[in-house]
């Protein structure tokens, strides 16, 4: 074991952010085809705050670490790791396990950050880069001169995922609080004020003939309007159930109403698909292909990065030993882009 020691921030049970722990131990050590990686940044998403309710479909057992993605240089490798890891910057997709100052991953789920990128903000890029990137390309395959829209256009998905549009020459309306309006502007977005009543309406109003995609992390029973404001051909891209966050009662139940209802609209023969997009799809059955497209994905939103297509939305950085701090403030809805959790 290494003499250093190693901070974790533990989710005892479904609680309030006050309620999390934070844990002192050895550091770990990798094991055989693993890298030990020094945390840098990790961050808060959506996933935790529904696994701080218990509501994320597919979180593990109370206790255990959130956290996930991160950032950090590979301090260790295992056996049979390229030598040449150790000292490098890297990336995680991990699902749990990010909110630690030391995390073990497999060496083929680290991808390298290039040279010129902060830990910071790489890690705004992680889960949010991919998620925008495979909804925007792989899913939804826009192309230059569509209209979109994006729901929460200045969360942590939704912010990379207009600029990530804009530079593809994509037409986007953005609904946000009137508070993010001059930022969103700023990014080349239309906004709308999903505060002030009949938002599919002003949508209508802005593109008349329909949408060419819609992007919906909010769910619940407004997926309706989002799947009635496509165009002929178009595309509904559902990646979440906020509207069923605060809910007691099932976690499944919101996600299998929202399958239920996209297997639905796919069976009638009105030229418009529905998607319910889930990152970690397919990499039970096939984990080297979900790792190449992963690689990929992440290594190209990296190079918009430092094209300058993308300007990293950091809400705020605050210490890991805060994590009820910045869960609360990710929580307030007041932030634009994402929270930043440091060593």
């Amino acid at each position: 074991m290494n003499t250093e020691g190693a901070v974790e921030v533990v989710l005892p049970g479904q609680v309030e952010p006050d309620g999390l722990q934070i844990r002192h131990g050895a550091v770990p050590v990798p094991g055989p085809g693993q890298v030990l990686i020094r945390m840098e940044a990790t961050g808060v998403s959506f996933a935790e705050q529904q696994m701080r309710r218990g509501k994320y479909y597919d979180q593990p057992p109370f206790p255990f670490v959130p956290g996930y993605d991160l950032v950090g240089t590979v301090a260790a490798a295992g056996d049979g790791v390229d030598p040449r890891l150790p000292g490098t910057r890297v990336a995680a997709l991990v699902k749990v396990g990010g909110w630690a100052s030391h995390v073990l991953v497999d060496a083929a789920d680290a991808v390298p950050v290039p040279d010129g990128i902060g830990a910071a903000e790489a890690e705004t890029l992680v889960v949010n880069g991919i998620t925008a990137w495979q909804m925007l390309h792989r899913k939804a395959r826009v192309r230059t001169g569509q209209t979109i829209l994006v729901l929460g256009a200045n969360g942590g998905v939704g912010s990379v995922l207009v600029q990530l549009a804009h530079a593809a020459g994509v037409r986007v309306i953005g609904t946000a609080s009137v508070r993010h309006h001059d930022a969103l502007r700023a990014l080349g977005v239309t906004p709308v004020d999903y505060r002030a009543g009949d938002v599919a309406a002003r949508v209508r109003a802005l593109a008349p003939g329909g949408v060419d995609a819609v992007f919906d992390h909010v769910g619940g029973s407004g997926i309706v309007d989002s799947w009635r404001l496509l165009a002929p051909g178009g595309t509904l891209v559902s990646y979440g159930s906020a509207a069923t966050r605060d809910d007691s009662g099932s976690k499944q139940l919101p996600v299998l109403k929202l399958l239920g209802r996209v297997w639905l609209w796919n069976t009638l023969p009105n030229r418009r698909r529905a998607y319910f997009f889930n990152l970690w799809a397919g990499r039970a059955l096939a984990k080297d292909r979900f790792r190449a497209r992963l690689r990929a994905d992440l290594t190209e939103v990296f190079a918009a990065l430092r094209r300058g297509d993308i300007t990293p939305q950091i809400a705020a950085e605050l210490p890991l030993t805060r994590v009820a701090d910045a869960l609360r403030l990710a929580e307030s809805g007041t932030v634009a882009g994402k929270v930043i959790l440091t060593p």
